[in-house]
């Protein structure tokens, strides 16, 4: 993310919108925003975020035309790697072991839920296997 920001939780909610419906308007942005919170946000409060976010670099804008078409200018992996590298950095005192734990002690988890977690574990497995077998010079030919 540029110079390492962090976006408002505000920003963050408008940055999920243009990550989602791609490049649009201010009005496209709001209405989105409205719809998902079940409340009407006023227009010209999406507007000045929107503006403080152009100002901040976390957005582009195109205002060739009348209308301004804004888009996200960071990308949404690279801005949710920073985020939860931070959260996990001061909440869990950089132990992702310790937010995995709290995360699934703290509520029911589904079968399949575990299901898909162990598949993701089992992948994660695998890869650090190739890894360390791509590592070990035994493995490459050149042994001493």
């Amino acid at each position: 993310m540029k110079n390492n920001l962090k976006p408002t939780e505000a920003e963050l909610e408008i940055l999920q919108v243009l990550w989602g419906l791609g490049a649009c308007t201010v009005r496209t942005v709001n209405d989105e925003l409205s719809k998902r919170k079940g409340v009407e946000i006023g227009y010209t409060t999406t507007l000045k975020i929107m503006q403080l976010m152009y100002e901040k670099g976390l957005v582009k804008r195109n205002d060739e035309g009348k209308t301004h078409i804004y888009e996200a200018a960071v990308s949404e992996t690279a801005t949710k790697t920073q985020l939860l590298d931070k959260f996990v950095a001061s909440v869990f005192g950089g132990s992702a072991l310790k937010m995995v734990m709290q995360a699934l002690g703290g509520k029911q988890s589904n079968t399949q839920e575990i299901s898909e977690i162990r598949r993701f574990l089992e992948e994660m497995e695998n890869k650090q296997d190739d890894q360390d077998h791509s590592n070990n010079p035994t493995n490459k030919g050149g042994a001493k």
